[in-house]
C-alpha cells in the first residue's frame, strides 16, 4: 500500500498513478481511503486537476521512502547469503583525509569479493549516526569521540589537521600558521553547527565569542566557493585537494582530530557487511601497526 501512496505523491494525480501501477483508479482510491482510515489522518487535498500532500501526507512520504528502502536492503541481504559472497554494503562518510584509507580498504576487499557492491552516502556525523540508527547504513566514517555504549569502531590511522582556507590575496595567505586572534576581524565560514561548544570553538578559547560566523555548510566544496567569492575564510580540515585561488593555512597551536569507522552494536548484518567489518579490522590495524 505504501507503493500506491508514493506513486500518487509522485504523479500528483490518481489517474496517472493508477496507470503506472497497472490497476484501476477506483481500486487505487479505495486503497488510499483504507490507508487514511487506518492512520486516522487525511493524506491528500484533492482538486479537479491535481492533488497535493497534506502535512501528515508529507510526513508519511518521508517515512514510506525510508521503510521501502530498508525493506529492499533487507531483501538483498537475505538473497545473498551464499558461498559466493554478494550483496550491497552501505557506508556513510564525511570529508576526511582518512576517507582515502576507507576507499583503499574497499578496493582491497573487492579484489577478494568482486560481486560486492557499495553505496556511499556523504554527510556529517549527525546525519550518518541517524541513518545507522534507522538501519539505512551499515557503517559510518565519522569524527571521534564515538559513543562506545552504542557503537563498535575501528580508529583510522591518520589524524585530521585543522586550519583555515583563505584567498590568495588575503593578508593571511603568506602566513605559515594561523593563530586564534588572527581570525577575529574576518568573516568566518564554518562546517560546525554548535561552533562555540565544538573542539574548534574550544581551540579559539577567549576569542571564540569574538568571531563573526556568517555562514555554515556541510560540504567543503560549497564552503570553498563562498571563500573564493570573498565572503570569508573557511575553518576546515586539510583534504587531499586544492581549490584555485585559495590556500590552506594550518592552526597554531596545532589542532587535530581523530576519525573512526563505526557500526551499531548488536546489529544484524548481512554476510557481505559482516565480512567487510572483519576485513576492515585486519586491514586498518595492519596499516596502524606498520606505521608504529
Amino acid at each position: 500500500m505504501l507503493n500506491y501512496f508514493l506513486a500518487i505523491a509522485r504523479e500528483e494525480n490518481f489517474t496517472r498513478a493508477a496507470e503506472q501501477l497497472h490497476i484501476t483508479q477506483p481500486t487505487l482510491s479505495r486503497q488510499i481511503a483504507d490507508l487514511e482510515q487506518e492512520l486516522g489522518v487525511k493524506l491528500f487535498i484533492r482538486s479537479n486537476h491535481n492533488i497535493v500532500l497534506t502535512e501528515d501526507g508529507m510526513i508519511l512520504k518521508r517515512r514510506a521512502q525510508e521503510i521501502l528502502s530498508l525493506a529492499e536492503k533487507t531483501k538483498r541481504d537475505f538473497r545473498n547469503k551464499d558461498e559466493n559472497l554478494e550483496g550491497v554494503i552501505s557506508i556513510g562518510s564525511g570529508e576526511f583525509l582518512s576517507t582515502e584509507f576507507l576507499t583503499d580498504c574497499i578496493s582491497e576487499f573487492r579484489k577478494k569479493h568482486p560481486l560486492i557492491h557499495f553505496e556511499i552516502y556523504s554527510g556529517n556525523a549527525g546525519n550518518i549516526r541517524d541513518y545507522i540508527e534507522r538501519g539505512l547504513l551499515d557503517l559510518g566514517l565519522m569524527s571521534e569521540p564515538i559513543d562506545i555504549r552504542k557503537y563498535e569502531f575501528i580508529a583510522m590511522p591518520v589524524q585530521e589537521q585543522w586550519g583555515a582556507l583563505v584567498r590568495e590575496d588575503s593578508h593571511l595567505a603568506d602566513r605559515k600558521f594561523i593563530h586564534p586572534q588572527d581570525l577575529v576581524d574576518i568573516p568566518i565560514i564554518s562546517s560546525t553547527n554548535e561552533f562555540t561548544e565544538s573542539t574548534v570553538g574550544k581551540w579559539f578559547g577567549e576569542y571564540a565569542s569574538q568571531l563573526n560566523v556568517i555562514a555554515k555548510g556541510n560540504l567543503l566544496y560549497n564552503e570553498a566557493m563562498l571563500a573564493k567569492s570573498n565572503i570569508g575564510a573557511v575553518i576546515c580540515i586539510r583534504l587531499n585537494c586544492t581549490y584555485e585561488g585559495l590556500r590552506f593555512i594550518p592552526f597554531s597551536p596545532a589542532l587535530t582530530t581523530d576519525t573512526a569507522l563505526a557500526w551499531k552494536k548488536e546489529q544484524f548484518f548481512s554476510a557481505a557487511a559482516a565480512s567487510f567489518i572483519d576485513f576492515s579490522k585486519k586491514y586498518l590495524k595492519g596499516i596502524s601497526d606498520n606505521e608504529l
